[in-house]
């Protein structure tokens, strides 16, 4: 397929404007790998690694396998006691491009740069992405209310449009984006390029349970819900019959605990900790506890296939010649 020039492919030397976004507990290397050779590139969240001799085992395994740019996604925020040490791996063994999610990206800016790497941040409105433009972020990657995980608030052309208006840097926009046709909408709309996630959970490189990827596939952008109940913050799953069960609300209690001043900074990172321990349950074991992180794009989820795949599938539709309206 013919090479999409935006600045997103300019900056990053790749041929087509797709980030496969990071996902906590599915992505990694082999998928980043596979997406760099399929003319994307990927990222890959740190927390998905326990330890740092593991993290840099994952880094050093896609720079021998490929000369193409990959990423690391960085939560910057005070939950995530191995950031020095994360960022001082990213740094050391210099990877391309750093993506910065929940938090001030201040010090991994002010890090990076000097040494030549990009960094990207996750913003949710105009005003924060103006913000991560004048510390000297590269360039923002949009979170609307399309997006897997911790979505936004803004529908995906909107939130484009708004940020266009206030930033000069590019824009990536996360979320909306499960076909060809819909990638175009995004580029004419002023974006440089797409994050897309959940139509690579259902990729054979994928190291979750078959359960998981036939999900999926099986269903749909109606099933795709809110809840509080993993981490505190409203996070999009699968609406399985547990998370039927079980609802999507915090019941009072844990509402209580988590507006109480004196203990909500520890009340939330339990609520988090039991929230990521629930998903990582589910997405690598038979269990009953089916909580499923995943976002709209399932929609256009038909079956488990190979990275290389989902990427050309994903292009379909780009080329033709049919109008895009905004």
């Amino acid at each position: 397929m013919q090479r999409i020039e935006t600045a997103l492919t300019k900056m990053l030397g790749i041929d087509y404007p797709i980030i496969m976004a990071p996902m906590f507990l599915v992505s990694n290397a082999k998928m980043i790998i596979e997406g760099c050779k399929a003319g994307i590139t990927g990222a890959v969240p740190a927390l998905n690694y326990r330890t740092d001799a593991e993290f840099r085992k994952a880094i050093q395994e896609i720079k021998s396998a490929t000369d193409k740019p990959f990423g690391v996604n960085l939560i910057c925020n005070k939950s995530n006691i191995k950031l020095d040490e994360q960022l001082k791996t990213c740094v050391e063994l210099h990877v391309p491009f750093i993506i910065t999610s929940l938090g001030s990206p201040e010090q991994i800016i002010n890090e990076c740069k000097p040494k030549g790497i990009k960094v990207f941040c996750d913003v949710i409105d105009a005003h924060f992405a103006k913000k991560v433009e004048d510390l000297g972020a590269d360039a923002v990657i949009a979170v609307n209310n399309e997006a897997g995980g911790h979505a936004g608030k803004i529908s995906p052309v909107d939130l484009i449009i708004l940020i266009t208006k206030t930033c000069k840097i590019p824009v990536i926009s996360a979320g909306g984006v499960g076909n060809g046709t819909q990638l175009k909408k995004m580029l004419a709309a002023g974006a440089c390029g797409v994050s897309v996630g959940s139509p690579f959970i259902a990729s054979n490189e994928a190291p979750v349970t078959d359960d998981y990827k036939k999900a999926c596939v099986s269903y749909g952008a109606k099933d795709i819900v809110m809840t509080t109940k993993l981490s505190g913050t409203p996070c999009t799953v699968i609406n399985t019959d547990y998370v039927k069960k079980i609802g999507t609300e915090q019941n009072a209690i844990e509402k209580f605990l988590n507006s109480n001043k004196k203990i909500k900074k520890w009340t939330k990172m339990i609520t988090y900790y039991k929230g990521m321990k629930a998903l990582e349950k589910a997405a690598f074991g038979a269990t009953y506890q089916t909580m499923w992180c995943a976002g709209p794009s399932i929609e256009y989820v038909h079956s488990i296939r190979p990275v290389k795949q989902i990427t050309e599938d994903l292009l379909v539709g780009y080329y033709e010649k049919v109008p895009v309206g905004v």
